[in-house]
């Protein structure tokens, strides 16, 4: 073969091979908003990435993670969020209402994977669960809707309690809701109720205070992430007031609270990873329903209950899902 048809030939493959890349797509990338300090290797990214796994995707193989979080500094969610979007992501995924509404306002066509506390429909961010009809889908954890049985629980683990109250953030969004529906349990029961607003840490201190002089034989507290940041205080507080408490995360129960009752969150993270890598094989968010748990956990601290001296009934225990002693 002569060597001029051998660099004609040689010059035709090097054409081929950049069209070939060219028409290659490049490496997709999620954006992970985190209201909290939530990261590559916190418990919740983990079980997020094994979630994509699932589908077939692999963090710095065939997908690319972009993480930004607002260490507890609400207001930097928007910012973040159009970060994100300026980034041209190819999906957001994003935990708690504050997250997913500041996504939401950033983006109209970058499909968003959500994790919220309450009814997604009647906030306005789908249309309806089994079709959202947007660029949202995501699970829907009904923490707002559990409240009602977590003051249940409270009123079986201290029937003498005659007061309780109910420790809510003024500040969310959720705030009317959760009052209106824990008002209507406490009816039911019999019991006074009392509501205190905290959506500082002055507030959550001075809240406690206001315990002792309610009387208040227990305590409910809301599942508003930043209670969930604020989770040493509210330990100190319940130990220095020493008030049986019910809360939102099974973190909280390990760490020495009472109890706590809460969808398993590593089940909906799971959810939500393998919901991203559904996407970016092309599904679309307007046709993925939004999911609701179905597997919750009952955690008791019999080392809290002792240090309280409650006993903590048979009726609970047999329904724990795990019993610290």
């Amino acid at each position: 073969m002569r060597r001029r048809e051998l660099l004609l030939l040689g010059g035709g493959a090097m054409i081929a091979a950049r069209a070939l890349r060219a028409q290659q797509k490049a490496m997709p990338v999620i954006g992970w908003l985190a209201g909290g300090s939530s990261g590559p290797n916190s418990s919740s990214g983990t079980v997020f990435r094994q979630g994509l796994s699932e589908t077939g995707y692999v963090e710095g193989q065939n997908v690319a993670i972009e993480y930004r979080s607002a260490e507890d500094r609400y207001d930097r969610l928007p910012a973040l969020a159009a970060d994100l979007v300026d980034s041209k992501v190819d999906v957001i995924a994003t935990g708690g209402l504050p997250l997913a509404l500041a996504a939401k306002s950033a983006t109209s066509t970058i499909p968003i994977v959500f994790i919220i506390g309450t009814d997604p429909v009647e906030l306005g961010l789908v249309a309806s669960l089994a079709r959202p009809g947007g660029n949202l889908t995501g699970i829907a954890i009904m923490a707002t809707e559990l409240m009602p049985k977590r003051f249940e629980l409270l009123s079986e683990l201290v029937p003498q309690a005659s007061v309780i109250a109910l420790l809510v953030n003024a500040n969310s969004a959720m705030a009317e809701r959760i009052m209106r529906d824990v008002q209507e349990a406490a009816r039911a029961k019999g019991v006074q109720l009392h509501i205190l607003k905290a959506g500082t840490e002055d507030e959550i201190d001075a809240a406690f205070a206001t315990l002792v002089q309610l009387h208040a034989g227990a305590l409910l507290v809301g599942t508003d992430p930043f209670f969930n940041s604020r989770r040493e205080q509210l330990l100190a507080l319940a130990s220095r007031y020493p008030v049986p408490a019910i809360y939102g995360w099974r973190e909280i129960a390990e760490a020495g609270g009472l109890i706590s009752y809460r969808p398993s969150l590593p089940a909906i993270h799971l959810q939500v990873g393998i919901r991203a890598g559904k996407i970016l094989k092309g599904a679309k968010p307007a046709d993925l329903p939004v999911e609701q748990p179905t597997t919750f956990e009952l955690i008791v601290n019999l080392k809290t209950a002792k240090a309280l001296g409650l006993t903590v009934p048979q009726s609970i225990l047999a329904r724990a899902d795990e019993v610290i002693e």
